[in-house]
C-alpha cells in the first residue's frame, strides 16, 4: 500500500479580526484569567444580553406601538413609571430568573429584593440594575439605557441578603450599561479594562467595536443640570465658574442630555466631567448608589477616570439601603483633580 501523501498546513497570515468577537466570546476569554472559572459567569451574562436585545427592539419601535407614555403607576422612588420602564424591568427579571447562578435581583423599579434561586447552593451572584435609565426622555426620542452591577455572594451571606447585596462598589465583579441610541451599544468591565460592543441587528449579536476604552485625561465638556445651580453647595458653583473661565487652560462647553448613560458615555469617550451635586431639595444627592453610581464609577476607574461623592471615592462607600442616593462627580483625571483641589480649600 502506497504511503498517504503528507498533509500541508497553511498558516494564517493575518491576525483574527477583533470586530468578529462577540460579547459572549469576550466574557469567556476573560474568564480564562481565573484558574477555577467554570463558565457560570458567561451563562449569567447571556441573560443580560438577551434581555437588552429585547429592550432595544422595543425601544426602536416605540413610536409605532402602544409603548410610549405613562404606565399609570409610580415606583419605589416616587417617580412616574413609563410603559417602557415596566417592560424593561419585567424583561430583565424574566431573562435572569432562568440563570441558576443568580440568587438575588434588585431593581430600581421594585421596593423589595427579588429572590431568584436564593438558598440554592449554585446561586453565587446578585444582579442590581436600573432597567431603563433616562426614561423621562423616551417620548421625545432621546437616548436611554440600562445600567447593571453584579456582586458575588461573600462568605457567610447564604442567610443574610443584606450582606450579599449591600456591598461597597469595590466588591463588584462586573458592571456595565447598554445605551439605546443611534446604535445599541453595551459597555462593560470585569476589572480588566473597559470594552464596548455594538449590536449588529442583522445577526442579533453584540460585536466588539471599542476595545480597552481609555477615558482622555482631560476633555472639552462639563455636564450638569445648571437649572439647580443656585442650590448647589460649595465648591460646585465656583468649580463650574473655573471650568467656564479656563481654570484648566481652556474654556469648557456645556453638554447635558439628562440621561446618565448617555451623558457618561460621552464623558467616557471624549473626556470631561459629569456632575450631579446635592441640592437644597436633595441634600443627599439624587442618583442611586447601588445601580447607578457604583457601576458607572467602576467603569470610570477602569478607564483611567475618577468618581467621587464630592468627598470620598464612590467605590469605597458602604451602602445601607438598596435605593440609597448619593451626590456624584465622575470624569477625567485632570477635571477631578481640580475639583478635589477646590473642595479642599
Amino acid at each position: 500500500m502506497a504511503d498517504a501523501p503528507a498533509l500541508e498546513i497553511e498558516h494564517l497570515s493575518h491576525p483574527a479580526n477583533p470586530s468578529l468577537l462577540t460579547i459572549q466570546q469576550h466574557v469567556m476569554r476573560e474568564q480564562r484569567r481565573f484558574p477555577n472559572a467554570t463558565g457560570e459567569f458567561s451563562w449569567l451574562f447571556s441573560g443580560l444580553t438577551l434581555a437588552t436585545k429585547m429592550i432595544a427592539a422595543r425601544v426602536r419601535r416605540a413610536g409605532l406601538s402602544d409603548i410610549l407614555g405613562s404606565a399609570g403607576a409610580t415606583n419605589v422612588q416616587g417617580e412616574v413609571q413609563q410603559k417602557l420602564d415596566v417592560f424593561a424591568n419585567e424583561t430583565l427579571i424574566e431573562s435572569l430568573s432562568w440563570k441558576e447562578t443568580i440568587g438575588l435581583i434588585a431593581s430600581e423599579e421594585n421596593d423589595r429584593l427579588t429572590a431568584v434561586h436564593y438558598g440554592s447552593p449554585g446561586a453565587k451572584y446578585a444582579v442590581v440594575f436600573d432597567p431603563l435609565d433616562g426614561s423621562s426622555n423616551i417620548d421625545v426620542n432621546v437616548s436611554v439605557g440600562t445600567i447593571f452591577s453584579i456582586l458575588r455572594c461573600p462568605d457567610g451571606c447564604a442567610d443574610d441578603p443584606a450582606k450579599w447585596v449591600l456591598q461597597p462598589g469595590r466588591k463588584q465583579v462586573a458592571a456595565g450599561y447598554v445605551l439605546y441610541g443611534s446604535s445599541t451599544m453595551l459597555v462593560y468591565t470585569s476589572g480588566n479594562g473597559v470594552h464596548g460592543f455594538t449590536l449588529e441587528p442583522s445577526i442579533g449579536a453584540y460585536l466588539l467595536s471599542h476595545e480597552n476604552i481609555k477615558m482622555p485625561a482631560r476633555g472639552p465638556y462639563y455636564s450638569v443640570n445648571e437649572a439647580y445651580r443656585d442650590s448647589f453647595p460649595a465648591p460646585y458653583p465656583a468649580y463650574l465658574d473655573a471650568l467656564r473661565k479656563g481654570g484648566l487652560g481652556k474654556k469648557y462647553a456645556l453638554r447635558y442630555i439628562g440621561s446618565l448613560v448617555a451623558d457618561f458615555h460621552r464623558t467616557l469617550l471624549k473626556g470631561g466631567v459629569f456632575l450631579y451635586p446635592p441640592t437644597a431639595d436633595a441634600p443627599g444627592g439624587k442618583l442611586r448608589l447601588m445601580y447607578e453610581a457604583n457601576p458607572i464609577a467602576f467603569l470610570a476607574e477602569q478607564a483611567g477616570g475618577i468618581a467621587t461623592d464630592g468627598a470620598k471615592p464612590i467605590l469605597e462607600l458602604v451602602p445601607d439601603a438598596v435605593h440609597q442616593r448619593t451626590p456624584f462627580v465622575v470624569g477625567s483625571r485632570d477635571e477631578l483633580e481640580l475639583f478635589h483641589q477646590m473642595a479642599a480649600r
